[in-house]
């Protein structure tokens, strides 16, 4: 006989196997996008689809899809691309929430999103929360120390968590429950205090917070996140010091850090192993060299 399989079984989520970066600058806006696959290979451009912008943010919704969202053209802006199961990003959807840009955006509750905090002329910790159809709610009132320039990842395979931020340069962190709803400050971590870093989930229920600028100097120090959502303290940095760059996960447990700026534009990416592992920097990829991109998973 074959098993009988509930129709809401973690069978149907086909587990986060492939990856998107997309958009930011080159010293010019884009809009370009670069796939990641199941094995972490990172493809080269594809031809934008919808406004050209930077210090975007992304995260995954409905199980095997993505959405990018907000950040600035000429201007700020609030609207979104949908990613499809098959990497395919849509033409803008219109903006929905406050301005903003610097902002961070993660998964929570299995198939829904949350985009939260970043900067719109003065700091803000407002959210947005993103349904599993990819539909994004007005703002919620924010939670925590408004600021810009964090990191946001899932942990524990429902929950979410915002941290760091490059406003005085803080460790602070602000947990997402799998209802999506924001909590308080936690104590400030025992890792590098830092912005404009990036942070992803790996190993199915865990995450990484890594690089970005401590009051001026680019690290590639990275903090793991437990499935309970306690950030530990630094790990010792690999690859190239970089701020401005973006993280999914692939591969359903593993995870990818990619370009960035070090002083120039890069496309270098650093693979994250399903136990936490950052590896040394792979060859320079065929996208376009850029920063302040996004990243989520799909598929």
């Amino acid at each position: 006989m074959f098993p009988i399989i509930p129709a809401n079984s973690a069978a149907a989520d086909s587990g986060n196997d492939e990856g998107i970066f997309g958009f930011g600058t080159t010293g010019s806006v884009c809009d370009i996008t670069n796939k990641v696959s199941n094995a972490g290979v990172v493809a080269s451009d594809v031809t934008g689809v919808g406004t050209a912008r930077r210090t975007v943010a992304a995260c995954e919704f409905g199980g095997d899809q993505g959405i990018f969202g907000f950040g600035k053209t000429a201007s700020l802006t609030a609207v979104t691309n949908l990613v499809s199961n098959t990497g395919v990003v849509a033409s803008d959807t219109a903006g929905v929430g406050t301005v903003r840009n610097y902002l961070a955006a993660c998964s929570y509750g299995d198939d829904k999103g949350i985009f939260g905090f970043g900067h719109d002329g003065s700091n803000q910790s407002m959210t947005n929360l993103v349904s599993n159809a990819g539909v994004v709610a007005s703002d919620t009132a924010g939670v925590g120390t408004a600021r810009y320039a964090l990191a946001a990842c899932e942990f524990g395979g429902d929950q979410g968590i915002f941290g760091f931020s490059a406003d005085g340069y803080t460790a602070i962190t602000n947990l997402v429950s799998n209802a999506g709803v924001v909590a308080s400050d936690q104590a400030t971590v025992t890792g590098t205090a830092r912005g404009y870093l990036a942070a992803c989930s790996f190993g199915e229920d865990e995450g990484v917070f890594g690089y970005g600028v401590d009051s001026g100097s680019v690290t590639a120090v990275t903090n793991l996140v437990s499935n309970t959502g306690v950030v530990a303290s630094d790990t010792a940095g690999v690859g190239t010091a970089r701020q401005n760059i973006a993280a999914c996960e692939f591969g359903g447990d593993q995870a990818i850090f990619g370009f960035g700026y070090d002083g120039g534009y890069t496309a270098i990416t650093n693979l994250v192993s399903n136990t936490g592992v950052v590896a040394s920097d792979q060859a320079a990829t065929t996208g376009t060299a850029r920063r302040t991109s996004a990243a989520c998973s799909f598929n």
